[in-house]
């Protein structure tokens, strides 16, 4: 082979490798992977520490747990609650009482003094950021995500969205779907809530998200008992397992760590 016909060679290699670089970013947006799983529990349950915990210690996985500050095991527990903090689990924010608007949703369990129709938006701020005070004099972190309780997002007609861009690097909605890599909204990501499915419906979720290259968020209350909203710890333990034996395609983080890549991601594309 000639000069000159290194020279080519070597020039079509510096025009393809970019390409496939390009490629395989697309099919691989999540840390290298084609899709990413987190797993969040809210509410700040008893069952978080007896029937999750265990199940993914031994797995070796990290989930976020969305802990009301008024939660009574976080108060009668708190020392297991700052251990998992220390193993890497996150603590995320779920307010101090977990507001929800009650009389205009005709939610009538929700009590009139954490009703937040009765609530000004300054009041739902200060609560929001006083939770994060709380949590991080438990974990010492200084981030973490937020969790809309019940997925309300406004005092009446005003949102507070905008108000909190600041203090977390997303926030988890309750509206179903799949996030994708170039338009996730960090202040409304979606999730998947669990009530009663088989381990099948939830694996089903992972391999649609497979398919999509998104992002899927699971959203469990009980995991075997403690919630009316529940789902059997077998079933819990089932989806756990798959995709741990499938880790190797699956990015598995907590909200925080993937919030914050979407967000370095995408103001990387905002910077070119």
């Amino acid at each position: 082979m000639n000069v000159s016909m290194v020279s080519v060679a070597g020039l079509f290699l510096l025009m393809l490798f970019p390409r496939a670089w390009g490629q395989e970013a697309n099919l691989n947006p999540w840390n290298g992977k084609p899709m990413a799983v987190s797993l969040t529990y809210d509410d700040g349950l008893n069952i978080d520490l007896d029937n999750v915990v265990p199940i993914l210690d031994s797995l070796g996985l990290k989930a976020t747990f969305y802990v009301p500050c008024n939660s009574k095991p976080l108060g009668n527990r708190l020392e297991e609650w700052r251990a998992i903090a220390a193993r890497g689990y996150e603590l995320g924010n779920h307010s101090i009482f977990h507001p929800c608007m009650g009389k205009s949703k005709k939610r009538t369990w929700v009590q009139p003094e954490y009703d937040l129709d009765n609530y000004s938006l300054r009041k739902m701020i200060d609560e929001i950021r006083l939770a994060n005070t709380f949590l991080r004099a438990i974990d010492g972190k200084s981030a973490r995500t937020f969790a809309y309780t019940c997925g309300d997002m406004a005092i009446g007609d005003s949102s507070f969205v905008d108000s909190i861009r600041n203090d977390f690097p997303g926030a988890r909605g309750t509206m179903a779907g799949m996030n994708l890599a170039g338009s996730t909204d960090l202040f409304d990501i979606r999730a998947f809530t669990v009530d009663g499915q088989k381990a099948d419906e939830l694996i089903d979720l992972v391999h649609r998200a497979r398919k999509e290259r998104a992002f899927v968020v699971f959203l469990f209350h009980g995991v075997g008992g403690e919630h009316p909203m529940n789902v059997a710890l077998s079933e819990h333990n089932k989806l756990v397992r798959y995709l741990k034996e499938h880790e190797h395609e699956i990015w598995i983080s907590t909200m925080t760590e993937i919030s914050a890549y979407i967000r370095e991601q995408q103001q990387g594309r905002q910077g070119k």
